[in-house]
């Protein structure tokens, strides 16, 4: 699975936790200590915020550990919210627009995980995408296709609410398609000012995501920077962390109903 790093706070250079902690995200994508994919080097992609709305994006498809434009690009940029991300490929293409993070507007994206039974029900997914919206489909992975559907479910006005929607309805058709397969979804959601990290699984154990607070800022990781656990606190499985601008973090349980609960997801 793939391995990422979401920070919010004071404005900071990116490398301060994407290449310079004894375990960087660049040496997690040498060798994860927490990830059933112990290399993560399908690509990696960095989102940023600055002077403009809309975030900045780097994406390529090299591994990070072989990109000497990575190292530089860290050490010189600086953002209070930044999303990094070092990807394992799970069946679709290594091509650039498959690397996370993912964009629209606004709104930044990437995710950690994996929806089962993807061949069966990568129609109806996408069918989900509103026509406004679809011209943002660039790539063909699993993970942009929740995150423009989850935009088009209102994310704007209600970016839970929005979300517990979409899984939802992504429960219910893994169920229908095969009910052996599973969901895992750990991922981030930004717009400039506001970071929500889900960590949620359906049928399976959810991927670890773990968080750190100081008095101005937030870091959340899929596994500790400094390789210590013990110094860093656990997300638990089927839940959000909040950090809203300005205000204290908080944990909320994600409402997703059973499937049985959905008559009609069509």
């Amino acid at each position: 699975m793939c391995r990422w790093i979401a920070y919010s706070g004071g404005t900071v250079p990116l490398g301060h936790y994407v290449t310079e902690p004894r375990h960087s995200l660049v040496a997690q994508s040498i060798k994860a200590l927490e990830s059933t994919a112990a290399t993560n080097g399908d690509g990696f992609g960095l989102g940023w915020y600055g002077e403009h709305v809309e975030p900045g994006l780097y994406r390529e498809i090299r591994p990070a550990w072989s990109d000497e434009n990575l190292r530089y690009l860290c050490h010189h940029l600086k953002s209070h919210l930044f999303f990094a991300h070092v990807r394992a490929a799970t069946g679709t293409p290594v091509v650039r627009p498959n690397c996370h993070p993912f964009a629209c507007g606004r709104w930044l994206f990437m995710h950690n995980g994996f929806v089962g039974a993807w061949a069966q029900i990568r129609r109806r997914i996408e069918c989900l995408i509103p026509d406004a919206i679809y011209p943002s489909r660039m790539g063909t992975t699993d993970s942009e296709a929740l995150f423009l559907a989850m935009l088009g479910a209102g994310v704007e006005a209600d970016p839970i609410g929005a979300t517990e929607q979409i899984l939802h309805r992504v429960v219910t058709l893994i169920a229908e398609a095969d009910p052996r397969q599973s969901l895992r979804f750990t991922s981030a959601l930004a717009n400039g000012e506001d970071l929500y990290a889900f960590r949620f699984a359906f049928n399976d154990s959810a991927n670890t995501l773990y968080y750190k607070t100081s008095i101005s800022s937030i870091v959340v990781v899929s596994e500790p920077l400094d390789g210590e656990a013990a110094t860093w606190k656990v997300v638990p499985e089927n839940h959000v962390l909040i950090a809203r601008a300005n205000c204290a973090p908080e944990i909320r349980a994600l409402r997703v109903p059973s499937p049985r609960a959905i008559d009609d997801v069509a």
